[in-house]
């Protein structure tokens, strides 16, 4: 049987549990050693490129985003293949120029999670990826230049997203903080999604769709399900669009790129090698084989 193989990987947020366009649909469930992902990948072709689509609340949003498998999300695009990863979520305004219904391509992230394990590597081996830099800038670069090129959404360059726990939206008096320490937009699934896809050496860039104000603003409504909803389901067509012509564009090779991205691992692992013992090392031969030629 042939082994199932994409060279993107879609992960599809609230609102996004389908990707449309895509041909040659096939299901496949994947176990990683950090359990099971939040749901079956879709595999298929987007613009004659190899595509995997994984929604990651699950299909009918199960699964909360402290819930989110987000190791075994991202190790099982890894064991596909997948060299690039865009993300598609909701997120709140912190700006007033961010308006609902606009698009940012962020190009920093702020934890204000809790609880969550932002690394694969455990149990005997120890890796610093360096991450001054979160999102691809050149996988960035070319969706917001895809988005303004459609004209479909306004789009913004750059921009802080801070990344809440949930699943409650903010206080009054947290909005107020976040605004206070320069943050331009607010969610909760980025991380530790971004983290692991750097530890996977993939480059990986977010489509915020922008819902609502957060709870900051002094004359429009307050988030809430209903709102984010009723925006989310007009943006997420504009992302699919984005997202259709970026896949279309991507270099042939993932190095090409001068960004740390596909090369995160070379000197990360401070353990010694001496030390890690055979299973730990045939545990993370997906991640190691390239910094550690596995």
């Amino acid at each position: 049987m042939r082994t199932p193989h994409a060279r993107v990987g879609i992960i599809g947020g609230s609102g996004l549990y389908q990707m449309a366009e895509m041909t040659a649909l096939a299901s496949t469930t994947i176990t990683t050693p950090f359990g099971e992902p939040s749901d079956a990948i879709i595999l298929g072709n987007l613009a004659d490129i190899p595509v995997a689509f994984l929604p990651r609340h699950g299909q009918g949003h199960r699964l909360s985003p402290s819930e989110i498998p987000a190791r075994a999300n991202i190790w099982a695009l890894k064991s596909l293949g997948v060299e690039y990863v865009l993300s598609v979520s909701a997120v709140g305004s912190l700006r007033e120029e961010i308006a609902p219904l606009d698009l940012v391509i962020p190009d920093q992230i702020f934890d204000r999670t809790r609880g969550r394990v932002a690394s694969f590597f455990e149990g005997g081996l120890v890796a610093h990826i360096a991450f001054a830099d979160p999102f691809c800038p050149h996988l960035s670069d070319l969706i917001a230049t895809a988005g303004e090129a459609s004209g479909a959404a306004t789009i913004h360059r750059g921009g802080a997203y801070i990344c809440i726990e949930g699943p409650q939206f903010s206080t009054r008096a947290e909005s107020r903080v976040y605004r206070s320490w320069g943050m331009d937009i607010i969610g909760m699934t980025a991380l530790p999604e971004a983290k692991l896809a750097r530890e996977a050496e993939m480059h990986y860039a977010t489509i915020a769709c922008v819902t609502d104000y957060d709870v900051w603003h002094a004359t429009e409504e307050a988030v809430n399900v209903d709102l984010v909803v009723g925006n989310l389901m007009r943006n997420v067509a504009h992302a699919q669009d984005i997202v259709r012509l970026v896949v279309a564009q991507l270099p042939a090779t993932h190095s090409t790129w001068s960004c740390p991205c596909a090369t995160a691992l070379t000197s990360a692992v401070i353990t010694d090698r001496a030390r890690v013992d055979a299973a730990t090392r045939e545990r993370y031969a997906l991640l190691l084989r390239r910094a550690w030629d596995v």
